[in-house]
C-alpha cells in the first residue's frame, strides 16, 4: 500500500515550467511536419473530387469546389482497370507468399550462430546491396528462364531483398535467445519443429512487417511489368493507370485528327480530372490495409532494423 501511494505522489508531481515549455516546442513542431505530411495527401483526395477548372485556378485549397465524381467514373468503368486490380491482387499475394518463404527461414538460418559459413554468405548478400549486373544482365537471365510475358518475371527475380533479409537475421538474433533453442534440443525438439512450432509463433510482428513492405513494393510497381510483359491481359493495375493516364494527356494536347478547339478544352478537363482520382484508385488499397499491421510496426521494424 505504501509503494502505491509512493508511485501515485510520484506520478502526481507538478510539471517545471521547463518541461511543459519543452513539451509545448515538441508538439508543436510535431503538429507541424504532420501537416506537411498529410496535406499533400488531403489536397489529392479533394481535388480527386473537385471541377479540374477549380483546381487550376487554386480555389481548392480546403473542401471540394464543384463536388463530382465523374473522374472516377471513367476509370471504374473501364473494364481494363478491374482487370489489373484482380492480376495486381493476384501478384501481390504470390509475391508475399514467396518473399516470406524464403526471407523468414533465410533470415533465421543467418541468425543461428551454429551455421557454418554464415559470416560467408552475409558479405555475398551484402555485397548485392552495392552491385548488381544491371538491366540488361538481368533482362536476358529473365528470358533465358523462359519468364518473359509470364507472372512469374514480376516476382521471382525480386523474391528476396538483400536489405529484408538482414531485418529479419537482426529481429531474430535480439528476440530468440539461445538458451530457447538449447532446451528444446533438451526436450528432444528437432531444427525443424522448433522453427514452425516456435519460431514462427513468435515471429508474428516480423512477418506483418515485412509482407506489408511486400505487398506496397508489388502494388506500385510498373516498370518490371513495363519491360516484361507484352500481352495486356497480365498487365497490372500501375501500367493500366499509366496508360490511361498518358492517352488522356495525349488527348489534351490534341492531334492532326483533333483540330477543333473546345474538343481539345474538354481533353484537357478530363485529362485533369482522373489525374488526382488515379492516384486514389491506387493507393486506396495499401492505404486500408495499413491500419491493420501498423501495430506491428514498433515491435518488428524497430527490433528488426534499429538494433541492427
Amino acid at each position: 500500500m505504501a509503494k502505491t501511494d509512493a508511485f501515485d505522489h510520484t506520478a502526481r508531481i507538478a510539471r517545471s515550467r521547463a518541461d511543459k515549455v519543452f513539451d509545448l516546442c515538441n508538439y508543436t513542431i510535431l503538429s507541424v511536419i504532420l501537416l506537411i505530411v498529410l496535406y499533400p495527401l488531403y489536397f489529392i483526395v479533394i481535388s480527386s473530387f473537385s471541377e479540374p477548372t477549380a483546381v487550376n485556378s487554386g480555389n481548392v485549397s480546403l473542401w471540394p469546389k464543384g463536388f463530382t465524381l465523374e473522374g472516377y467514373r471513367i476509370i471504374l468503368q473501364n473494364h481494363d482497370v478491374w482487370r489489373g486490380y484482380a492480376n495486381t491482387f493476384l501478384y501481390t499475394v504470390m509475391d508475399v507468399a514467396l518473399s516470406l518463404a524464403i526471407m523468414i527461414p533465410g533470415g533465421y538460418a543467418l541468425s543461428r550462430k551454429e551455421l557454418d559459413g554464415r559470416n560467408v554468405f552475409m558479405v555475398l548478400i551484402v555485397f548485392t546491396m552495392f552491385f548488381s549486373g544491371g538491366m540488361i544482365p538481368t533482362y536476358m537471365v529473365v528470358k533465358n528462364l523462359g519468364m518473359v510475358d509470364t507472372i512469374w518475371a514480376l516476382f521471382v527475380p525480386t523474391a528476396a531483398s538483400a536489405y529484408y533479409v538482414i531485418v529479419v537475421r537482426t529481429f531474430f538474433q535480439n528476440t530468440l535467445p539461445e538458451e530457447m533453442l538449447e532446451s528444446a534440443k533438451v526436450d528432444g525438439c528437432s531444427t525443424f519443429r522448433f522453427f514452425f512450432s516456435m519460431v514462427i509463433p513468435l515471429s508474428a510482428p516480423i512477418i506483418a512487417v515485412m509482407a506489408l513492405f511486400t505487398a506496397v513494393s508489388q502494388w506500385n510497381s510498373f516498370f518490371s511489368a513495363l519491360i516484361y510483359l507484352h500481352d495486356a491481359d497480365l498487365y497490372p493495375l500501375q501500367l493500366i493507370l499509366r496508360s490511361i493516364l498518358i492517352s488522356s494527356q495525349m488527348s489534351a494536347h490534341g492531334s492532326d485528327a483533333v483540330v477543333d478547339p473546345e474538343t481539345i478544352v474538354e481533353a484537357q478537363r478530363y485529362a485533369e480530372l482522373i489525374k488526382y482520382a488515379l492516384i486514389m484508385v491506387a493507393s486506396v488499397p495499401v492505404l486500408a490495409l495499413y491500419p491493420f499491421l501498423q501495430r506491428f510496426f514498433v515491435k518488428g521494424m524497430m527490433i528488426g532494423s534499429v538494433k541492427g
